[in-house]
């Protein structure tokens, strides 16, 4: 790890017992010449502690940072997809931070527009659902071409790191995060002589830009969810996404690579 990364903070929910554990482990930080800081805006490491779902919140309450390493902390006995290290094992935690043999993995993110107008990122997925009990209706545009009308209950975006997220539940394929692209996986699809849709997930090029047209039957209010957290927007006309030109840049350990997370993760 480099001399001039230092700084650590550290994102969490509090509890009492995760408390007590992270007080060691600021601790052992300091004593191996680490400052821990309070402000995210002056760290150099970023460090979620809890699960994916508190690593994805990291991500996003910081800024999706681009001048830093963000690392994962599992507080409990779970598999994760972003978390390297267990909370207990704090030798293991120093050794990667000042061990030359310490890689930096770069995952993609997907950039997502709404009505040409607010711009987000996503680590894991973008997904457009229906909040009445009632089908949405969505034109989809790869590039110029108007690929396919979906009606059902929702599409997701995902990114090959989120392929193993709610677009795998959907059938989607997993997705090696090397590979600069993004997914598009239905939700319930209804298919008639009306309404036809491909049926099943399809992955798109880095260089290709979806577009997603709302159709405003009375359903342009849909729920937009990005990573683990629900955006309320009123009258959305259309929403478009990109692979995005950052990365969120995490410590890499060795013989630890995506596959390795994925099988320990699901067949393990």
């Amino acid at each position: 790890m480099n001399d001039h990364r230092r700084n650590l903070f550290f994102y969490y929910h509090q509890n009492k017992e995760l408390n007590v554990k992270l007080e060691s482990l600021f601790q052992l930080a300091r004593d191996n010449d680490f400052h821990v800081v309070e402000d995210s805006r002056e760290a150099n490491i970023i460090i979620a502690v809890g699960g994916d779902g508190t690593f994805l919140q990291a991500v996003r309450k910081t800024g999706f940072r681009q001048d830093c390493l963000y690392v994962g902390i599992r507080s409990q006995n779970e598999a994760g997809l972003y978390c390297d290290f267990d909370i207990d094992d704090h030798d293991e935690m120093i050794d990667a931070m000042k061990n030359s043999e310490v890689e930096v993995r770069r995952f993609p993110l997907i950039e997502t527009t709404i009505n040409n107008e607010s711009t987000f990122h996503c680590l894991n997925e973008c997904s457009v659902r229906s909040t009445l009990i009632k089908s949405i209706v969505i034109d989809v545009y790869i590039d110029d071409l108007l690929f396919e009308t979906f009606r059902g209950d929702g599409l997701i975006i995902a990114t090959p790191t989120g392929s193993t997220g709610y677009n795998k539940s959907t059938k989607g394929a997993v997705v090696d995060p090397k590979l600069p692209c993004f997914q598009i996986s239905e939700l319930a699809s209804l298919n008639n002589n009306r309404y036809r849709t491909l049926g099943s997930s399809f992955i798109l090029s880095g260089e290709r830009t979806l577009k997603l047209t709302v159709r405003q039957d009375g359903n342009d209010h849909p729920l937009i969810g990005m990573d683990n957290e629900a955006f309320s927007i009123r009258n959305i006309h259309d929403v478009t996404v990109n692979l995005s030109n950052q990365v969120i840049k995490t410590v890499k350990l060795k013989d630890n690579t995506y596959w390795n997370r994925v099988q320990r993760t699901f067949l393990d």
